[in-house]
């Protein structure tokens, strides 16, 4: 089948994978031939992904834009591609675009898939003899390889050799141990049949390309985790060439863990159950297990303790770790019968949160019954419980002083327009008279008052029907309190004293006031605000009637509420009235600047914004964010340069002489020249030498010619700002003298000898 005729006809150089370190420029050109019938506009752009835009930093693809006519070739078109600084080793894809939609629909777009391979810094620059190889499937740290253990990764290096010369060449691993990978070089075909020879190179022709089978097949105890091991490509003709590649691998996670549990001493009467815990790490991650055991009886009747309580297991590892139980407490052992059975099962925490089997295993401790001289123990009981009526009776007459056990702020550090709220915690809160908050801070602030003499106050003790109470009532007459408002919401340091006020009855009934207090410290911040961390235009010069492109970046953008562009001029003139960009908690408002901004890690940047360049001059421009949180604070951030704008380039275009442009001009004395002239630009000086130092930019002027006229005339255009050089465009005149007539002599007429017969009549016949 015969090929389908393409009227476009694209030539790329260079036409394969392109070489490059971090931080070089890649330069592609790109020519494009119309072979159609007609007049064609063409576009040229990228076409790339995630990956290829963070190689290069580009946010949108450079477009050239061609038009052609049939038959006509363009000229050299040149991409720019700029690899970034800290780009990673690896091979990155993308696609150049060749569409033409409103002339050759049916051929376009076409595509031209290509590769940047992005080397280490320590490899040798590549000259164009130099051999060359690329790995198949290119990888980078977006793109990596995925092993399974149940078969070996294999990738191919392809291998390129561009010399003159026969080469071999052969390829290593520098960082990976010799069972991590597995190097095969193809047959060169002069093996001899039936014999074993082991092929430890390959070899190429001229000009010829080849293939390397490089397999990884990582030991089973190898962790789970992203490798980037260096691919190095020694050539016998060049050895000192160093020529590196990374190949990115990952390795899946596997969680696997054996867990068992054996029985040592299961039946006890007056020691420890003794067990064994056995851990086996099957999988290739570390392990960092914390041991413990999980009640499996309606009561907890047992402690126990585990050496170790924590374990660390490499992968195929294994570890034992020793329990053992003891039966609590000492009065539920049993009396008689077959003893008490106690269950149990072990508990395995990861430190890190990793998966673990779903099943524990269970265990069993039996607690043999009491011998019969145990009995005497119920004596001690007995005695026991007389001592502990005592001591009820002397707590009843000799009752707890009330005590503070805690008072603090819900939090210690609240932003400007938040309210102080406190926390406090009273034991025999009944012995409470007068509660008393103090307040030390930057203004003066009355104290509040609660009274407790008739019990807890309402604004304490009651709560409205859709909020708990402030104040609620513990064991053990405790009184806890808490999210207490104090109303205290302005910026400052603030020192709150929580003053108890109270009555303690003593032996002898008489009443002693009593005074107890804790303080706590709060710190009122002020309101965060957007701020600018970056501010700059795109260069530094521009021309008049160009466009200014802004960047810049606001941290916090939820808390904007506009942004304001001013300028001004080294004589302090305004450039232009403010431009003012309007925010909703964070939304852009603006349809224009929501294409150019985007928001990113609480952060609002915007690009490449265009204001126009309308005065020339040099100008400092500013930004200020304004909050939207009622806080009178701005951030102005001004850019580090001035940005000079030039004057549109002036230009004379035209001047002539009597209606002629041609530099040498001869005149005739006697005759008028006319002289016309028309000059464009701005702030400009315009002179006609010798006759004037300031003219018009328009004008016209006649002029006689006489022997005084000029040799020459020129018009002069001179930049009044000195920013850009004079031009200057004349004539060489040169004046021809009038040439005087020679006189013709007169000749008398005959005299007249008859007399006229008619007066009115010739006298010649």
């Amino acid at each position: 089948m015969q090929a389908k005729f393409n009227p476009l006809q694209v030539y790329i150089n260079p036409p394969d994978i392109q070489f490059g370190m971090p931080g070089d420029t890649i330069v592609l050109y790109v020519i494009v031939s119309n072979q159609g019938d007609k007049s064609a506009v063409i576009d040229l752009y990228f076409a790339f992904d995630e990956e290829f835009q963070n190689l290069t930093g580009w946010s949108t693809s450079p477009r050239e834009s061609l038009a052609l006519d049939p038959g006509q070739n363009s000229n050299e078109v040149i991409f720019e591609i700029q690899i970034a600084p800290d780009a990673f080793v690896g091979t990155y894809d993308y696609t150049l675009v060749v569409d033409s939609p409103l002339h050759y629909p049916q051929d376009t777009p076409i595509s031209f898939p290509n590769k940047i391979k992005v080397l280490q810094k320590e490899q040798t620059a590549i000259r164009l003899n130099d051999p060359t190889f690329f790995i198949r499937p290119n990888t980078n740290p977006n793109k990596q390889l995925i092993f399974n253990f149940s078969e070996p990764l294999q990738v191919e290096v392809i291998v390129d050799n561009r010399s003159p010369r026969v080469d071999r060449f052969r390829l290593t691993c520098p960082d990976l141990d010799d069972d991590w990978f597995t190097i095969n070089y193809p047959a060169t075909g002069f093996e001899g049949q039936g014999l074993v020879s082991d092929v430890t190179a390959l070899e190429l022709n001229p000009g010829n390309q080849g293939q390397i089978f490089l397999k990884f097949h990582p030991p089973a105890d190898t962790l789970a985790g992203n490798y980037s091991p260096t691919i190095r490509l020694y050539s016998e003709n060049s050895p000192d060439l160093v020529l590196l590649d990374l190949v990115y691998i990952q390795i899946p996670t596997n969680y696997r863990l054996d867990i068992e549990l054996n029985t040592i001493l299961a039946q006890v009467s007056h020691s420890l159950g003794k067990y064994e815990l056995s851990l086996a790490n099957r999988g290739n991650i570390v392990r960092e297990l914390i041991l413990s055991l999980k009640n499996r009886d309606e009561e907890e009747l047992y402690t126990y303790t585990f050496e170790p309580t924590e374990v660390r297991l490499l992968p195929s590892r294994s570890a034992i770790a020793n329990l053992m139980v003891k039966p609590r407490p000492w009065w539920r052992r049993p009396w008689f019968g077959t003893g008490l059975t106690v269950n149990f099962q072990v508990d395995i925490k990861d430190q890190h949160s990793l998966p673990l089997p779903n099943t524990f295993p269970q265990g069993t401790l039996v607690w043999k019954p009491r011998p019969w001289w145990q009995f005497l123990l119920l004596l001690l009981v007995i005695l026991g419980l007389l001592a502990g009526i005592g001591f009820i009776i002397w707590r009843i007459l000799n009752p707890e002083p009330l005590r503070l056990a805690s008072f603090d702020a819900t939090n210690s550090r609240i932003t400007e327009g938040d309210e102080v709220a406190l926390n406090w915690k009273i034991q025999q809160y009944k012995q409470l008279q007068k509660l008393i908050i103090a307040t030390k801070g930057s203004q003066s602030i009355e104290p509040i008052s609660y009274d407790f003499s008739n019990g807890i106050p309402e604004s304490l003790g009651k709560g409205a029907a859709d909020r708990i109470p402030p104040c609620q009532v513990q064991e053990k007459q405790e009184l806890f309190c808490s999210n207490v408002k104090t109303g205290v919401k302005t910026r400052g340091n603030y020192t709150f004293e929580l003053q108890a006020i109270y009555r303690k009855k003593i032996q002898l009934f008489s009443n002693k006031e009593q005074l107890v207090s804790k303080t706590t410290q709060v710190e009122i911040a002020e309101k965060p605000i957007a701020q600018v961390i970056d501010f700059k235009a795109d260069k530094t010069q521009y021309t008049k009637g160009q466009n200014i492109l802004l960047n810049w970046t606001v941290e916090r953008p939820l808390l904007l509420g506009q942004i304001q562009i001013t300028g001004s001029g080294d004589d302090g003139t305004s450039y232009s009235e403010p431009i003012i960009y309007k925010f909703n908690e964070g939304n852009i408002t603006d349809p224009k600047l929501q294409k150019l901004c985007t928001q990113q890690n609480q952060q609002l940047q915007c690009k490449n914004i265009p204001l126009a360049a309308s005065k020339a001059g040099n100008f400092a421009f500013e930004i200020k964010a304004f909050p939207n949180n009622g806080s009178q604070k701005i951030d102005v951030k001004k850019t580090e340069s001035k940005i000079a704008i030039l004057p549109k380039p002036f230009k004379i275009v035209s001047f002539t002489i009597n209606n002629s442009e041609q530099p040498n001009v001869v005149l005739n004395e006697g005759t008028t020249a006319t002289l016309n002239w028309r000059v464009e630009g701005e702030n400009i000086q315009v002179k006609l030498l010798p006759y004037g130092n300031d003219v018009s930019a328009v004008g016209s002027i006649k002029l006689p010619v006489n022997l005084a006229f000029p040799p020459q005339i020129a018009l002069q255009v001179n930049d009044i700002s000195g920013k850009q050089q004079s031009q200057q465009r004349g004539f060489a005149i040169t004046v021809l003298k009038k040439v005087e007539p020679t006189p013709t002599p007169s000749i008398s007429p005959l005299p007249n000898t008859l007399p006229p017969s008619n007066p009115f009549k010739s006298p010649f016949p």
